[in-house]
């Protein structure tokens, strides 16, 4: 929870920035993204990637929601339970997205017995990854099988970060299509 002078401060910012002072409003979103940000980054240490997209969501949201503040509760409880949405939502999603497939680097212990069975497992992998599109397959390369980070990957292609995840996602299901296994969100959805 932020100190009582940091409450005191983000508080006469919003407060002022309600009246209509644009100044006020730009350095109280300011302020409050690096308190987001600490606050947000100790929850995600293992996803540092994922930091910036929420802090982003949670001031799109307090400033979507700003009229929902009453000035008799403390602007922290307000902040920090959107914040806290944000961030439930987040690992929600995660986890959805992380049951639906296995790592394509665990992949290669799973179905090789021994160094021989690795090699040829790998190759028939990298054989697969051939047909896909370069943003699809650069990503998958680097990230699921060399076991880079997403923003290392980002400065190595050329794509942006948000590209590199996108490019993951899609190529992973172009594989899983081509296997003839189905989304399993498409196929909930679909009442299956």
């Amino acid at each position: 929870m932020p100190t009582l002078d940091v409450e005191t401060e983000l508080r006469a910012l919003f407060v002022c920035a309600l009246a209509g002072d644009d100044a006020a409003y730009r350095l109280f979103l300011r302020r409050l993204a690096g308190h987001l940000r600490a606050y947000l980054g100790r929850r995600l240490f293992g996803w540092p990637d994922d930091v910036e997209d929420l802090v982003q969501e949670c001031l799109l949201a307090i400033h979507n929601k700003r009229h929902t503040w009453l000035p008799a509760q403390p602007l922290s409880a307000w902040v920090h339970a959107i914040a806290r949405h944000k961030l439930i939502d987040l690992l929600r999603a995660r986890s959805v997205r992380e049951a639906l497939h296995e790592p394509l680097d665990a992949a290669e212990e799973l179905f090789a017995s021994n160094q021989t069975a690795a090699h040829e497992a790998r190759r028939d992998v990298l054989g697969l990854l051939q047909e896909l599109p370069d943003k699809q397959r650069l990503p998958i390369l680097h990230v699921k099988i060399e076991g880079l980070s997403v923003a290392e990957t980002a400065r190595r292609t050329g794509l942006s970060e948000s590209a590199v995840k996108v490019g993951i996602h899609r190529g992973l299901k172009a594989l899983a299509r081509r296997f003839g296994v189905a989304d399993q969100g498409q196929a909930h959805a679909q009442g299956v």
